[in-house]
């Protein structure tokens, strides 16, 4: 199986955008691309996942094991031509100083030859050095190739190229000159998501064509096609669905991981996709999962929607098991502002979500479920905690203190420092982001979680569609 692991020496090297380029520009050539991310991250997939008309996955030490990333790499690469993988930050950089979940042990792990994305802002001949200290770190690494990125001109071209031949054995691939349509804006959590993005399919579009005017796309096919290949893994069979669960699916809720929507499904759950902007009515449905976002974005439009919010609202006290995650939670407080501004949310939580320049919870969290958790002992997670990740500007202020939580925080920050998973009638509201894998099953504890209240209704109808 062809494949390949786009990396970069440090982040903001430009390497998301040579990855959605170069998917695109293989896409163009009649191409079918699989594409992942390493870590955790909703925004680049996005992109790639735009990028190559199919859901990127993410491969993410903290939340899976190496069975895991093997098994679903193979999984989704299977019946592709080339799997693009993009990695997070620079090749060598990870967690631990020993780079066990670095980029680089990813690629060895997976069999990936490294085409290595380097800014070449301000630099010409220490190019040379840098990609020379970076083969010799670890011989095991199979840097196959080099993008220069951010190049000025034709001088500065012939310089690099130059000192990269002379000096190193690493074939140039490319040389992407220096160009803000081949940019995304950047805001506070990184870029602009797609779903945000007023051009993302053109904007798209123009970074296919000027990778593949500028980038040797027969190269880094050949270069691919020497990838270790895989086990190949058989998908599971999906069972008949018993319970509807609606998804908040739209320019302010898009934060969902594509496993972990097969994951509600191979639990039993018929996923039903709603506009939270625009929608009146919610879905038919037996229970409600607002993934993250940016609902400070659209919370003018957000308070206007009035008729939802309030059936929300009502549907959430009557009872409709709810799962919220990060700007799921702030949509469900009484108010967000930002900016100066204030906007009136759906107002189930007593507290009020306030944006702040600097990040109020960030990185890899760890949870432990404490006794008032609805779901009970439908959580099934191994170890001492359940891992997770968090990434968040917002703080709920005015906050109830008689509030009960779901979960312990011994590693990060959630709700207020210790505690995450505000728990209301049945809803679970957290800053924590989930990830179901072997080390927390919560997709089934959640759908075992509405099947059990839809059971308990008897023939009597949603909450979803008897309140408000």
């Amino acid at each position: 199986m062809a494949h390949i692991l786009i990396s970069a020496a440090h982040k903001s090297s430009g390497k998301t955008m040579v990855s959605t380029g170069l998917v695109r520009a293989l896409k163009s050539r009649g191409r079918t691309v699989a594409t992942f991310k390493k870590g955790p991250d909703y925004i680049d997939p996005k992109w790639l996942g735009e990028a190559a008309g199919r859901p990127c996955h993410n491969l993410d030490y903290h939340t899976q094991t190496g069975d895991e990333i093997r098994a679903l790499f193979a999984r989704h690469a299977a019946g592709a031509d080339i799997a693009v993988i993009e990695g997070n930050k620079g090749l060598y950089d990870g967690v631990d100083v020993d780079g066990c979940n670095s980029n680089a042990a990813l690629a060895k792990m997976l069999g990936a030859p490294v085409i290595l994305v380097v800014d070449c802002s301000g630099i010409t001949r220490g190019v040379a050095p840098l990609l020379m200290g970076y083969q010799v770190f670890d011989p095991d690494v199979t840097i196959a190739g080099v993008i220069l990125n951010k190049v000025l001109g034709e001088r500065h071209e012939t310089k690099l190229v130059q000192a990269v031949e002379r000096y190193t054995d690493i074939p140039v691939l490319g040389a992407v000159r220096r160009n803000h349509n081949l940019t995304v804006d950047e805001r506070h959590l990184g870029l602009i998501p797609s779903n945000e993005h007023p051009a993302a399919r053109a904007r798209i579009e123009t970074l296919g064509e000027q990778i593949a005017a500028q980038v040797d796309l027969d190269r880094i096919e050949a270069i691919a096609a020497t990838a270790q290949t895989p086990a190949p893994v058989d998908p599971p069979a999906l069972p008949r669905p018993d319970v509807r669960i609606a998804v908040a699916k739209d320019a302010a809720f898009g934060f969902y991981y594509a496993d972990d929507l097969a994951a509600l499904r191979q639990a039993g759950a018929q996923l039903v996709y709603f506009n939270a902007i625009n929608d009146v009515y919610l879905p038919t449905c037996d229970g409600l999962f607002l993934g993250g976002g940016f609902p400070e974005t659209q919370m003018k439009k957000l308070e206007a929607n009035k008729t939802l919010r309030r059936r929300i609202k009502a549907a959430i006290e009557a009872g409709l098991p709810t799962y919220a995650e990060c700007g799921g939670l702030m949509y469900l407080t009484r108010s967000i502002s930002w900016h100066d501004d204030t906007h009136e949310m759906a107002g189930v939580i007593p507290a009020d979500a306030l944006m702040h320049p600097t990040p109020q919870g960030r990185g890899y969290v760890h949870l432990r479920p404490t006794g008032a958790h609805p779901w009970g002992a439908d959580i099934a997670f191994s170890g001492d905690y359940i891992p997770a990740h968090e990434f968040h500007h917002s703080s709920l202020e005015n906050i109830d203190t008689d509030l009960t939580f779901a979960y312990d925080v011994l590693r990060g920050h959630g709700v207020t420092g210790r505690a995450d998973g505000i728990v209301m009638h049945n809803l679970v509201a957290g800053y924590a982001h989930m990830r179901d894998t072997s080390k927390c099953r919560w997709a089934e504890a959640f759908t075992g979680f509405v099947r059990r209240k839809k059971s308990e209704r008897g023939g009597a109808p949603s909450p979803a569609q008897t309140a408000g």
